[in-house]
């Protein structure tokens, strides 16, 4: 069963979305060549707790970081590690929050000191804001990952195979699972209080994954460039509302 949430629901996560979403801009705001994750890691962390909020990925077994952070061709579960930054490197920073009985999960990528990747980085960026126009009551799941999948494919990048967007509340993870590609009106009903985490997902190259020797980090078999994008969306009778924006 998709559990929906009430108004007041709602309005909690939106409070804890302050919180996340201010954690992210803190995190993005001290991206530099020559800072390490780890200290990009303990900015967001530090940020939370003292907002009385407790970071999400810290309640997943077996991790104990407030973020993940992937560079180049990691895509998700990137652990905060003392790698510094260098110039031209792409990092995604993914970061969750809980607050008052319920997460709420967003993710960023920034290019570092170059705007080489421009193109790369605004078709993800364009394709979460086409992916969120499709939360609306009436519609499909499908409809936001059609979205997502136009979007990326149109420009001639793939969009993960493996790896997708997912509800959110009391949970980290909840039902239904927001795949990026599908098809129009195919999929779970869109309902009011639906609150998702709609992720753009994809790489310049195959699709194909591995997981690294850390048995976390998830990237790219080919090596190739991958973005993440990423907010929570919650379907309300006037449409999608960003709980996370920033």
């Amino acid at each position: 069963m998709i559990p929906l949430k009430t108004k007041n629901d709602i309005e909690t996560m939106r409070e804890g979305g302050v919180i996340a979403s201010t954690a992210l801009k803190k995190v993005l705001e001290n991206i530099k060549p020559g800072i390490k994750l780890s200290e990009l890691d303990r900015i967001a962390d530090q940020y939370i707790i003292d907002s009385g909020g407790e970071a999400s990925f810290k309640t997943v077994d077996g991790y104990s970081y407030a973020t993940c952070i992937n560079v180049n061709e990691g895509i998700v579960h990137g652990i905060p590690t003392d790698y510094e930054l260098t110039t031209g490197d792409v990092v995604s920073i993914d970061l969750g929050v809980l607050y008052k009985g319920f997460h709420t999960d967003l993710s960023h990528t920034v290019e570092v000191g170059t705007d080489k990747e421009k193109v790369f980085l605004d078709t993800g960026k364009q394709a979460l804001s086409n992916a969120i126009s499709k939360l609306l009551v009436g519609n499909r799941i499908g409809d936001i990952s059609q979205a997502i999948q136009s979007t990326v494919e149109s420009v001639g990048y793939s969009v993960s195979r493996d790896l997708v967007g997912h509800g959110v509340g009391a949970e980290l993870h909840e039902d239904p699972l927001v795949p990026g590609y599908g098809r129009k009106g195919e999929g779970p009903l869109i309902q009011e209080g639906l609150v998702l985490a709609i992720e753009v997902i994809y790489q310049r190259g195959s699709p194909r994954i591995e997981v690294d020797d850390d048995d976390w980090t998830i990237k790219t078999s080919d090596g190739s460039l991958s973005g993440l994008f990423e907010q929570t969306v919650a379907a309300t009778k006037d449409g999608p509302v960003i709980i996370t924006s920033f």
